[in-house]
């Protein structure tokens, strides 16, 4: 991910482009989801929920124009990151 990243409001992305994002994200990370093992749709839906509050963000790199999400957290320590660099 590059400097050149925005954030992208869940709300400005339609159902099917949100929907296609957090599959291919759940599919993509693999994710520990604790003791007891959820369904695809329920890890779905998780990611759903943090993303609605704000938990989770979308983040756009302008420089490879994709899409991916990341926890508030990653995405701040990211932005602390760049600004150190500059």
């Amino acid at each position: 991910m590059t400097e050149q990243a925005l954030l992208i409001p869940p709300e400005q992305l339609s159902d099917d482009a949100l929907q296609g994002l957090v599959e291919a994200f759940v599919m993509r990370e693999g994710t520990d989801y604790g003791a007891v093992e959820q369904s695809f749709a329920e890890k779905i839906e998780q990611v759903r929920r943090q993303l609605q509050r704000g938990d989770a963000v979308i983040v756009f790199d302008v420089t490879t124009e994709s899409c991916t999400l990341m926890t508030l957290q990653n995405w701040r320590e990211f932005k602390r990151q760049i600004a150190e660099s500059e």
